[in-house]
């Protein structure tokens, strides 16, 4: 804790300059740059008020024994000392709340996401699953207060998806959705299924963060664009003219198709936004092994072949595998209440966090 304490007295100073900065004309003038300082500002507030109590109540504490020390009045000394022993819980529980959000931060938390939702084992069954899945998504971003958007979509005959990538944007989105990369297994009766057995298929699920320019530049060299004819439903436009657009970036192989929009210059923009994010995605996986092996707090390795989850309509139950939580609310998950299960995958991973923290202070 003393580590914690002395980089906090630096981050207070840093806090402080960030205040005089706020009010300072130039950096208002300067619309991003006081935008990008606000940020950080909000970002410390949290700490630097917490350890600011924290100190008060040292001190308080320290003003108490001297009472205790000196004063006759008992009246006043017993009065001290109950006031110590709750300042003193209050500095525990203090200690632990500086300690979390000292902890290093992801940096891609506060972005919006690109989350791309497919049908894998299963046939028709896993493609129905994969528009359940999204149907929870939509409904938990909801409940978030985020926008939804249909980036790309393969619908299947029978009112599933082959493939479904969707664009959730608001606030922290990716801190709290990142854990869903991976296969999604299901145990239920299929609608097709007449001797009433139940079977077992799989979606996967893949969340990339959503990269803005500064993040990433593709070299226009490096992607090859190609127009064709629309198919699919949209009437005559869609198949009278070549607005579907199909990028490659060429050192990778990624591939994005686009036809979901009216204009080829609308598909354009759209396949580079995700042409981005999955070949960021992609350059980031190249260390993902070795961050792995680095780091003692992963919950699973976000593979999207990695079985991460179940959820077992004959049973109404619902278990995250990686952190062995069970819980019989299936319905009430599928409806969007997934908070439970998230709240307690970002606690498994501070706690690992903080784990791996005492461990390089031995």
């Amino acid at each position: 804790m003393d580590k914690i304490m002395a980089q906090l007295e630096g981050l207070v100073a840093h806090y402080d300059e960030l205040q005089e900065m706020m009010a300072d004309p130039e950096v208002i003038n300067d619309t991003k740059r006081y935008m990008e300082v606000s940020k950080e500002e909000a970002d410390l507030r949290d700490v630097v008020q917490k350890y600011r109590k924290f100190k008060a109540d040292k001190k308080e504490i320290a003003d108490n024994k001297d009472i205790i020390a000196s004063e006759s009045d008992s009246d006043l000394v017993e009065m001290a000392k109950e006031e110590n022993n709750d300042l003193e819980d209050e500095i525990a529980q203090l200690e632990d709340e500086i300690k979390i959000l000292m902890l290093p931060k992801d940096p891609n938390d506060d972005k919006d996401i690109i989350m791309e939702i497919r049908g894998a084992a299963g046939g028709d069954e896993a493609s129905l699953f994969a528009g359940d899945l999204l149907r929870m998504y939509e409904k938990y971003a909801e409940r978030q207060n985020w926008q939804v958007s249909v980036v790309d979509s393969e619908p299947t005959e029978v009112g599933g998806y082959k493939r479904i990538a969707i664009m959730i944007t608001g606030d922290k989105v990716y801190s709290k959705l990142k854990y869903e990369n991976g296969a999604h297994r299901v145990q239920r009766v299929p609608v097709t299924e007449s001797q009433g057995r139940v079977h077992t298929s799989t979606a996967t699920v893949a969340v990339m963060p959503e990269y803005e320019q500064v993040d990433l530049d593709l070299d226009p060299k490096d992607i090859r664009v190609d127009v064709y004819r629309s198919s699919g439903a949209g009437g005559q436009h869609i198949n009278k003219t070549s607005s579907a657009v199909r990028m490659t970036h060429l050192p990778t192989g990624i591939v994005v198709a686009m036809q979901d929009q009216r204009s080829q210059q609308q598909n354009r923009e759209k396949a580079m936004q995700i042409l981005k994010s999955r070949v960021y995605d992609y350059y980031e996986s190249q260390n993902r092994d070795q961050y792995d092996a680095k780091r003692k707090n992963a919950v699973g390795t976000g593979d999207r072949s990695e079985r991460i989850r179940t959820y077992n309509y004959p049973q109404n139950r619902v278990t995250d595998h990686r952190i062995g939580l069970t819980l019989n609310k299936l319905d009430r998950i599928m409806n969007g209440e997934l908070d439970e299960i998230i709240d307690a995958l970002i606690l498994y991973n501070q706690t690992k966090q903080l784990e791996e923290l005492a461990e390089q202070n031995v």
